[in-house]
């Protein structure tokens, strides 16, 4: 008989959360195996996010760790800053141990079927690119047609909820992801200022080292957070708040407030799967 193991990814987002959830509940048959990639740098809700879920599941997350941390790998690209550009964080720590892991598998003659959590709104996203025909990438949500009112139905309804972090980020990632909008790097120098202060290190030494790139586009940590420079970033952010809201229709059942984020503000890009899903 042919052995098959089944994986999900979690990257302690909604969306990935919702697909877990959505899973467990309505295909039971299935034994799925859930990890997360550790990177180490993770937001602190991130991992109160893993833990809740955790409970609602009743089955424990795999961690995975790279057998090497950022700092090694900062090292290894010369303090190169990643970026949208060069986005080698995402490789080497996400993408690469989940390679190593599944490859184990695989080696025993497992087919390893991989469910990612795109949406059915999302036609600009693609899956995890496999090179191994028994390696398979499913998509339930674009399969099932969950969007992203959907995914926020799911969670509420089974009362796991938004993670922490959406009260001041869209994203899951680490502290200092380079995807973060300035009202997000403004709201970590407000909430988490030690990580901020790590965030501010790096973006020094990768300067000193000619790196091409700031954490944020266009201007440096320090810079961003002067009173002036946060001012002007908070008017940015209620004005385009308000012109949003203004276009959404009314839907009693679920309130303008709670369905909009930064990524809808500021407009959609493409971001890494394996940390933000």
């Amino acid at each position: 008989m042919e052995k098959t193991k089944h994986v999900l990814g979690l990257s302690g987002g909604k969306d990935s959360a919702a697909l877990a959830v959505y899973m467990h509940r309505n295909y039971p048959e299935i034994e799925i195996e859930y990890f997360f990639t550790d990177t180490g740098k993770e937001l602190h809700e991130t991992y109160d996010y893993l833990n809740k879920l955790e409970g609602l599941l009743d089955k424990q997350i795999t961690r995975l760790n790279p057998d090497r941390d950022f700092d090694f790998w900062l090292r290894q690209y010369g303090n190169l800053l990643p970026s949208p550009q060069t986005r080698w964080c995402t490789r080497q720590l996400k993408i690469r141990p989940f390679e190593k892991w599944v490859r184990e598998f695989l080696n025993d003659g497992f087919k390893v079927i991989s469910y990612v959590a795109i949406r059915s709104d999302e036609e600009y996203r693609e899956g995890y690119d496999s090179k191994d025909d028994d390696l398979i990438v499913k998509l339930p949500f674009k399969e099932d047609g969950v969007d992203k009112e959907g995914v926020f139905e799911i969670l509420e309804t089974e009362g796991l909820g938004r993670p922490g972090y959406y009260d001041w980020r869209s994203r899951s990632g680490c502290t200092f992801c380079f995807y973060q909008q300035k009202i997000e790097w403004v709201e970590l120098y407000r909430r988490y200022y030690d990580d901020f202060l790590e965030a501010v290190k790096y973006e020094k030494t990768a300067l000193e080292h000619g790196s091409p790139f700031t954490w944020s586009q266009g201007e440096s940590l320090l810079d961003l957070v002067k009173d002036d420079r946060i001012k002007e970033i908070e008017i940015d952010h209620q004005r385009r708040k308000e012109a949003l809201l203004a276009k959404l229709q009314e839907n009693p059942l679920r309130p303008k407030e709670k369905i909009i984020d930064n990524d809808d503000l500021y407009g959609i890009s493409k971001v890494c799967l394996s940390c933000h899903k």
